[in-house]
C-alpha cells in the first residue's frame, strides 16, 4: 500500500483536512474546556531558531537510550512487566522514510503508574523503569524501542474514567522546536473505544493509523511480543498528532 501511495503522490500536492482533526474542545474530554482557544486561531511564520539547528545527533545517544526495561535499571535488574519491541517506520507524506529525525517516547509502568511527583494513582512505582526513551531513525526511517507494557491507569475526568494502554511519541524536525507529538494505542484493547480522549476524534480511520499492530513475525521468541507503528508526518495518511493541527 505504501508504494502505491508513493507512485500515485510523489511530487503532488496534498492539502490540509483541518475537519479530519479532532475539534479543540470536547465535552467529554474535561481539560480541553479550559484548553480549547477562545479566538480564531493565527497562522505565524517559522523563525529562524525553526528552520535551522541545533539537531540530535547520533553521538549524543546512549547505548541503552532506547532500552526501557534496562536504560534506568539498578544493579543490573530489568523492568518489570510483558517485554515488548515496538518499532517502525518514520515516513513522509509522499510515503518516502524520514532518515536521522530524533523519536523519544515516554510511558506509564506496567502498573499504570507515571514516575512524576504529581502522580495520584495507587498502584506502585518500579525502581528499575524510568518511562521514557529515544533514538534515531536509520537510513530508511526505521525506529525500535525495547520496553514493557504500560498498564492503564485511572484518571480524574468523568468520575470513573480510565485511560487504555498507551505509549507517547515525539517526533522532532530539523531543529528543537520543529516538534510533533501523538500516542500510540495497542490493537486489540477495548479500553481504546472507552477513553474520552480517543472518543473526541471524529475519524475512525484516524484513531485505527494510533493503534499499533501485533507483529508476531518480529517477536523474539521467550522474550518480547513486538508491535508495529508507523509515524507519517502529512499527507492523507498522516498519524494524528495532539500539538501541530499542521502537520496534518
Amino acid at each position: 500500500m505504501v508504494d502505491e501511495l508513493s507512485a500515485s503522490s510523489e511530487g503532488s500536492f496534498i492539502s490540509r483536512d483541518r475537519a479530519w482533526h479532532p475539534p479543540a474542545y470536547t465535552q467529554a474530554y474535561k481539560s480541553s474546556t479550559l484548553r480549547s482557544p477562545r479566538n480564531a486561531l493565527l497562522s505565524l511564520g517559522q523563525t529562524a531558531s525553526e528552520l535551522t539547528g541545533p539537531a540530535f545527533g547520533h553521538s549524543l545517544l546512549g547505548e541503552l537510550d532506547n532500552n526501557l526495561i534496562r536504560n534506568f535499571s539498578r544493579e543490573g535488574i530489568d523492568a518489570i512487566g510483558q517485554r515488548l519491541i515496538i518499532h517502525g517506520q518514520v515516513l513522509d507524506e509522499n510515503a518516502r522514510p524520514v532518515a536521522g529525525t530524533l523519536v523519544e517516547c515516554w510511558q506509564a509502568n506496567a502498573g499504570g503508574r507515571y514516575r512524576h511527583k504529581r502522580e495520584g494513582y495507587l498502584a506502585p512505582l518500579d525502581p528499575n523503569f524510568g518511562g521514557c526513551g529515544r533514538t534515531i531513525t536509520d537510513a530508511n526511517g526505521y525506529y525500535s524501542f525495547r520496553t514493557i507494557k504500560p498498564g492503564g491507569y485511572p484518571w480524574a475526568n468523568g468520575g470513573n474514567d480510565w485511560r487504555p494502554a498507551h505509549i507517547h511519541f515525539s517526533i522532532f524536525g530539523h531543529a528543537f522546536a520543529q516538534r510533533l507529538i501523538t500516542q500510540m494505542y495497542f490493537e486489540g484493547d477495548p479500553m481504546v473505544w472507552q477513553c474520552p480522549i480517543v472518543g473526541g476524534i471524529p475519524d475512525m480511520a484516524a484513531i485505527d493509523q494510533l493503534i499499533a499492530r501485533l507483529d508476531r513475525h518480529n517477536t523474539v521468541p521467550m522474550d518480547a511480543l513486538a508491535y508495529r507503528f508507523d509515524i507519517v508526518l502529512r499527507g492523507r495518511r498522516s498519524t494524528l498528532f495532539e500539538n501541530k493541527l499542521e502537520g496534518n
